[in-house]
């Protein structure tokens, strides 16, 4: 024992007993070793706690809760850095604590010009907690809709139909309108002629639209006939109604237009359409 004493004195220590550059760099090595450890540590006790809430009866949105945990995970890892950073910082003799003080005044200044991203932080932790909407639902913020491809702390990216990115700060959303959280109305219209018999019509359409819902998995309910909706310039409108799974309305309502035209033309049934009729004055 006493010749390991000896060696760190002699290799690692000045003559007034301090520790020399070669020592500092080995304790420097070491503070941040034990950071690392400390760190996966503090890791896994954070993702076996989710883990049980993941379990839990309590347990919302799986995306959310990666989320949170991200976000914790990265407050520790600074937390940690920065005490090891501090007990560098007195090792060399520095003063932190007018060195705090200093950053303290500075945190002020930089925190009226960095509002914000607080804001932006606040309302993403806001909407997280509340549920307001999740990756992958069809949601309208402001002028900008489409599909949410990743919700942040500090942002959202919506992805409209088009393909275009649309990354919005969380302090700027304001009203949300979610188009995916429960059942979506399917809604078409068929314009049929004057001279067509509108009950049998209507009987036509009421046996094909059983049978669309007894083929299509995506309807939750109907589709239903709500009769004539409007008299046109050259037909009568009747309107049909269905339910459907989230995201599959537009589906739905390809499937029943496409269905309509095909039992038309069976039974011949004529879809009105703009005609000319020239005379030729053979006088």
């Amino acid at each position: 024992m006493d010749r390991v004493l000896n060696f760190i004195e002699k290799f690692f220590k000045t003559t007034n007993g301090d520790l020399n550059i070669l020592g500092k760099g080995i304790k420097i090595v070491l503070i941040f070793l034990v950071i690392k450890i400390l760190l996966k540590i503090v890791y896994v006790i954070i993702d076996k706690t989710v883990h049980r809430r993941k379990k839990s009866i309590f347990y919302v949105d799986e995306k959310k809760i990666n989320t949170l945990t991200a976000v914790l995970k990265n407050i520790v890892k600074y937390i940690f850095y920065f005490i090891g950073i501090v007990m560098i910082l007195d090792m060399f003799n520095i003063n932190t604590t007018s060195i705090l003080a200093t950053a303290g005044i500075g945190g002020l200044a930089i925190g009226f010009g960095a509002q914000s991203l607080v804001k932006d932080i606040i309302t993403g932790f806001f909407i997280l907690f509340e549920d307001q909407f999740s990756v992958g639902d069809y949601i309208k913020v402001g002028e900008f809709e489409g599909i949410v491809e990743e919700l942040g702390v500090r942002v959202t990216k919506l992805r409209d139909f088009s393909g275009e990115l649309h990354i919005i700060p969380n302090s700027n959303i304001g009203t949300v309108t979610n188009k995916t959280r429960g059942a979506m109305r399917a809604l078409v219209k068929v314009n049929v002629s004057y001279e067509e018999d509108i009950d049998h019509v209507i009987k036509v359409l009421d046996d094909l639209c059983k049978e669309i819902k007894e083929t299509n998995e995506n309807i939750v309910d109907g589709p239903t006939i709500l009769g004539i909706s409007d008299l046109g310039e050259y037909g009568m409108d009747l309107t049909i109604v269905a339910k459907t799974n989230p995201m599959e309305q537009w589906s739905v309502e390809r499937e029943i237009r496409k269905k309509i035209k095909e039992t038309f033309d069976k039974e011949n049934i004529e879809i009105p359409y703009p005609k000319r009729i020239v005379y030729e004055n053979k006088s």
